[in-house]
């Protein structure tokens, strides 16, 4: 597998940059993955990996620019600026979007994201773009901006059930606005997992806590089955 390439695009005046990876010979499909609220890390990095050994064109998309926080204080500060104007948010989301678009217009183009990157991917199916499908692996599901208008995107969340971050409350208002405006959604819960359950290390390579080896492998084979599911549509 070759290193992944660093694309530049840019959100507006701000610079940003993209880690892009294609599979050997022809891509099945395009794939934007938003990471973590820490921008990319080896953990991210590595479901890219896999889905480019398993035929897809990925591209890791940046949500900071030169501002890419490095540790986790800088993280959270830095996630709290960009949730903080919500149509800003959704314009600096829409640039990666924009860039899967530019290298790949031939394929079929869908999302993934982890925390505040699947927080990204339904935000993206929220505002209506023209994604095959997106998923979300513990992300955030709190909007400022909630679906008024038919959703086009098939959607995947697979979600802690112990998931602090995000009150049952929250996962009760999700469904309800996505029925709301007939969303094609799938939601797999995970009981007693965490935040962060995807990721089997923290930063600074300490096992973490929060990773779950049963959630990890069961919400990776439900993402793949969703994409054969939505590329190859059976009767």
């Amino acid at each position: 597998m070759n290193a992944f390439e660093e694309i530049a695009y840019a959100d507006g005046d701000t610079p940003l940059t993209g880690l892009a990876l294609h599979p050997q010979g022809d891509a099945r499909a395009a794939v934007a993955i938003f990471p973590t609220f820490m921008n990319s890390t080896p953990a991210v990095e590595a479901k890219a990996r896999s889905l480019a050994a398993q035929g897809y064109a990925v591209l890791i998309g940046d949500f900071y620019g030169p501002d890419a926080p490095t540790d986790m204080q800088q993280a959270f500060a830095a996630m709290t600026r960009l949730r903080a104007d919500p149509v800003a948010a959704r314009q600096r989301l829409r640039a990666t979007v924009r860039l899967l678009r530019e290298r790949h217009p031939d394929l079929p183009q869908l999302a993934i994201g982890f925390c505040l990157g699947g927080f990204a991917v339904l935000e993206m199916a929220r505002e209506g773009q023209n994604l095959a499908a997106v998923a979300s692996f513990h992300g955030l599901l709190e909007t400022a901006l909630p679906a008024k208008t038919p959703i086009h995107p098939r959607i995947l969340v697979c979600h802690g059930d112990a998931d602090t971050l995000v009150p049952r409350r929250q996962v009760i208002d999700f469904w309800e606005e996505m029925d709301r405006v007939g969303a094609d959604w799938h939601f797999h819960s995970y009981a007693g997992v965490e935040h962060g359950f995807t990721s089997p290390r923290t930063l600074d390579g300490a096992p973490n806590p929060a990773y779950d080896a049963s959630a990890d492998r069961q919400s990776w084979a439900a993402l793949l089955g969703f994409f054969d599911e939505v590329l190859d549509p059976q009767d």
